[in-house]
């Protein structure tokens, strides 16, 4: 019996072909949808002109259409960061971020574009004149968290649900044509570290990822993406099975069990021995590195001891570190660390061989940064 009321934006190649099947259509019409919403990127049934206009009718008959998330705000940085506010179909709200020339999150993870990034590190004011062409769009895969970080603003709102993989993917789609990006021809990353743990709505993150992946689709290859995790351990060993995915970054942010548990609730869950020897385990791709973030708050995690507890813990690790200075917020009990203890903790990390960056703030004046998406209106 055919579905009432769908979004066709989400289904895989597989799931439109039944659709097709069930109107009696050729299974060559299911491939038209499929490369219309997702390479050629149609916002409605009537844009896409190769299909015959009695299907489309009896779709749009049986509720089907192409939905996608609604712009509902944006927000400009001084430093040209977007934060989009974009209307899901229930109602709800979720957040995605543009960064253009993106963050440096990606230096040092062995790939090729964390090659391009370590170079603007290296040059900021190369950065800042515009000489690297690429970009970063930052996507949530909940609305809202439950995993209740200390020092991120995402938390206060809780947990409201799951997106769907079309909400996932669709936040991407909406911001590329917001954009008019060209995939085949501008470099665009995709870092899954908005709202939400994307570990725990794990199947629907990874129907997104191959949605987006797929060169058929919209293109983007799973080695431009990278997801972050708070350590949702047997998550991390389902992720390192799967034969299309992105890198892995690990929401570290302290250097002991102790200290992660209070600012970490989730490690009550998962202890830090059971996250690092999950790291230990994870199947690297040739010159890859696991990377492992740590949000830097003044006179609590970010002495040099802590830093040596660090290096210690990632000792024999094919690793490297991005080392993120609090953004700050309302609500949020943390000060800014010193930028002196920022660099003695780089220093002390790269002395004992392990490579550290430090992430540019992007969008702190606009709640665009690292831990600020709050659905901030004002």
């Amino acid at each position: 019996m055919i579905a009432a009321r769908n979004s066709l934006f989400g289904l895989s190649f597989q799931e439109l072909t039944a659709i097709a099947e069930q109107f009696g259509q050729p299974s060559y019409r299911a491939r038209q949808l499929y490369q219309a919403m997702y390479s050629q990127r149609r916002r409605s049934l009537a844009e896409i002109t190769n299909l015959p206009g009695d299907f489309k009718i009896a779709l749009e008959e049986h509720g089907f259409s192409i939905e996608l998330p609604k712009l509902q705000k944006q927000f400009t940085s001084s430093d040209g960061t977007i934060r989009y506010l974009l209307e899901l179909n229930d109602g709800q709200s979720v957040e995605t971020v543009w960064m253009p020339e993106g963050d440096g999150g990606e230096a040092g993870d062995g790939s090729e574009a964390g090659v391009t990034e370590a170079s603007a590190l290296s040059s900021p004011a190369g950065w800042q004149q515009g000489r690297f062409h690429r970009a970063t769009i930052c996507i949530s895969s909940q609305v809202g968290c439950a995993v209740d970080c200390q020092f991120c603003m995402t938390a206060l709102l809780g947990l409201q649900r799951n997106l769907t993989a079309a909400e996932i993917a669709g936040q991407v789609v909406t911001v590329l044509n917001e954009r008019g990006v060209t995939v085949e021809k501008e470099r665009i990353n995709l870092v899954f570290m908005g709202q939400g743990e994307p570990f725990l709505n794990y199947d629907n993150f990874m129907k997104a990822v191959r949605l987006l992946a797929d060169p058929e689709g919209i293109g983007i290859p799973a080695s431009r993406m990278t997801v972050s995790t708070s350590g949702i351990v047997p998550r991390i060993y389902d992720f390192g099975k799967e034969e299309i995915r992105p890198k892995l970054a690990i929401s570290l942010n302290a250097s002991n069990h102790e200290a992660r548990l209070k600012l970490m609730p989730i490690t009550k869950k998962w202890d830090l021995e059971k996250l690092m020897s999950a790291a230990r385990e994870f199947p690297l791709r040739n010159r890859e590195r696991l990377t492992f973030e740590y949000v830097l708050l003044d006179n609590v995690n970010d002495a040099e001891q802590n830093a040596r507890e660090v290096a210690e813990l990632l000792r024999g690790l094919r690793a490297k570190v991005n080392l993120i200075a609090l953004n700050p917020g309302p609500e949020i009990p943390f000060s800014v660390p010193q930028e002196t203890r920022v660099l003695a903790f780089q220093r002390t990390l790269i002395a004992a061989g392990i490579p550290a960056y430090i992430r540019r703030p992007r969008g702190r004046d606009i709640y665009a940064a690292c831990g600020q998406l709050k659905r901030t209106v004002a």
